[in-house]
């Protein structure tokens, strides 16, 4: 298969661009894929509505421009391709031509189309595409199909009725709407699967996701209207201290050196992460929505040709943004949508000759969430029963109650003299219950370990006090593994649990330290 550039003379600048891609091949899967979207055009009522699903980093532009040809070279009918995103328009335009196929793209500066029978192909973002066949301005003639990418954004929707008589053929790595309450099965008719992620990485297509995940507490996030966290409470998270230096601890563990693109919830947080970067000493910038056309420009153009780039976001590059040499992804957020989750992981997928890798550092329980971003996903179900596959998504408390809590190096190195600092909640549980014991005696065992061990890491009365303090984080975390394992606990309760505890443990370390006394004596 061969693609023809076009021979005609140049249009001029304001109409269409004159630069065409280098040719591209088709691979299998895009064929296959290919053809049966050609069967259902074909075959299916011209007022079909079509979903197709493939991931990010598969070559959807690619699909649809090869349909796009195929189609016009087909039928005496033009085609519409709608974008969300002006960027989206600029490379979605230029793949198109690069495949033969005169295109003109609808933007702001085009207000009427008297020179439309010119073009057999349009590309338009759809507020501007809206905005226009609502002043009446604007009509498009025998639109044959329509073809939708990003299709699970909602503002689409609107325009279907502008092409009754088009063949509607949406385009997404994520059949799940952007609004719950507008499913996608109401607006199309069937969905077609593609390749999975982990085919595509197979096959050598994509680069593999190697994910650490950082467990982090969510129960203080709220969730807005929209159905995801909202930004001031993820702002109040992601700002604290805490936070912060679980975020450059993780860098230093995993990524450091690397190309590393950081997505945060809020402006705020993504300041607050450059400044920490910064006074770290890393070559980082940040950027959001607010940045001008200039510095988006000069930002993105550092962090592609800067090896060792940290570069803090905000949901800005989630889509058309492709920088393949990217190392690392770290999810500083938690999301509730799951098109959200594959789209800041699939910034990392890119592969490159040297590049069969990428990393992945979630902090934000996105992983135990969602699943790891190459687990297999039933698209069909939850294009069928979207409300179903969100209420049955494992929510905060339940995450939180699986976490294992592991004793930072620093804070490990203050109990060298204790060879085990572990203590498996779980399996104590049920070796009482066994033995006909009672269930605190579990807890029981949990303050003579910790006590020991800071008893046996201190020289004085005062310093084995301290030591207890920083134990807070895994006294919550093992009082939260009993809680569970009582079945019933209140919320109250489990935290009167902690607080007795810690007075219990204060008791205790006086006790034993008695004891050394004592026994140092004799």
């Amino acid at each position: 298969m061969y693609f023809c550039k076009n021979p005609k003379s140049p249009m001029p600048q304001n109409t269409v661009e004159t630069e065409f891609e280098d040719r591209k091949e088709l691979y299998d899967y895009q064929k296959c894929d290919i053809d049966a979207i050609f069967e259902r055009i074909d075959n299916a009522s011209p007022q079909h509505h079509l979903l197709y699903q493939l991931p990010t980093g598969g070559g959807k532009t690619v699909i649809f421009s090869e349909i796009v040809r195929r189609y016009i070279q087909k039928h005496d009918k033009k085609v519409v391709v709608l974008t969300h995103r002006i960027e989206l328009c600029k490379q979605t335009s230029k793949m198109l031509k690069g495949f033969g196929v005169k295109n003109k793209i609808i933007n702001s500066n085009v207000k009427e189309l008297p020179d439309q029978n010119d073009y057999s192909c349009f590309v338009a973002m759809v507020e501007t595409l809206k905005n226009r066949i609502n002043d009446e301005k604007l009509h498009l003639d025998n639109v044959g199909l329509v073809i939708i990418d990003e299709a699970h954004y909602n503002s689409f929707r609107k325009l279907l009725s502008s092409f009754k008589k088009a063949f509607i053929l949406g385009v997404t790595a994520t059949p799940l709407s952007s609004n719950i309450k507008l499913p996608m099965h109401q607006n199309y008719d069937e969905l077609i699967v593609g390749d999975t992620i982990q085919s595509l990485i197979n096959k050598g297509f994509l680069a593999k996701a190697i994910t650490y995940s950082y467990d982090v507490g969510l129960t203080s996030l709220k969730v807005g209207i929209n159905g995801d966290y909202t930004v001031k409470s993820s702002d109040d998270l992601y700002t604290n201290m805490a936070m912060q230096e679980k975020l450059l601890h993780a860098y230093t563990e995993k990524s450091l050196g690397k190309k590393t693109l950081i997505f945060n919830n809020g402006i705020n947080t993504s300041l607050y992460v450059y400044e920490t970067f910064r006074e770290a000493g890393y070559d980082v910038r940040h950027l959001d929505n607010t940045s001008s056309t200039e510095e988006r420009k000069d930002i993105l153009h550092w962090f592609k040709h800067t090896p060792n780039a940290i570069l803090t976001s905000v949901g800005i590059l989630t889509t058309g943004f492709d920088e393949p040499t990217v190392e690392t992804i770290i999810l500083n957020r938690a999301t509730k949508s799951l098109t959200l989750y594959f789209q800041m992981i699939g910034r990392g997928s890119r592969k490159l000759e040297n590049k069969d890798e990428f990393t992945v550092i979630d902090l934000g329980n996105n992983a135990a969430r969602f699943g790891l971003w190459s687990d297999p996903v039933n698209w069909q179900h939850i294009f069928k029963s979207p409300e179903y596959y969100l209420e049955n998504l494992r929510d905060d408390a339940e995450i939180e109650l699986y976490f294992k809590y592991e004793m930072p190096p620093e804070l490990r190195a203050k109990f060298s003299k204790t060879q085990v600092v572990t203590f498996d909640v779980d399996e104590e549980h049920k070796m009482v219950i066994r033995q006909n014991l009672r269930s605190k005696v579990v807890l029981e065992k949990s303050l003579e370990q910790h006590a020991a061990m800071c008893v046996d890491n201190s020289e004085e009365l005062q310093d084995a006090k301290r030591l207890a303090k920083e134990l807070d984080e895994d006294i919550e975390c093992r009082v939260k593994r009993f809680s569970k394992c009582l079945s019933q606990c209140s919320k109250n309760y489990r935290e009167w649990l902690v607080e007795d505890y810690k007075m219990k443990l204060t008791l205790l370390i006086g006790k034993k330290y008695r004891e050394k006394i004592m026994n140092e004596a004799d």
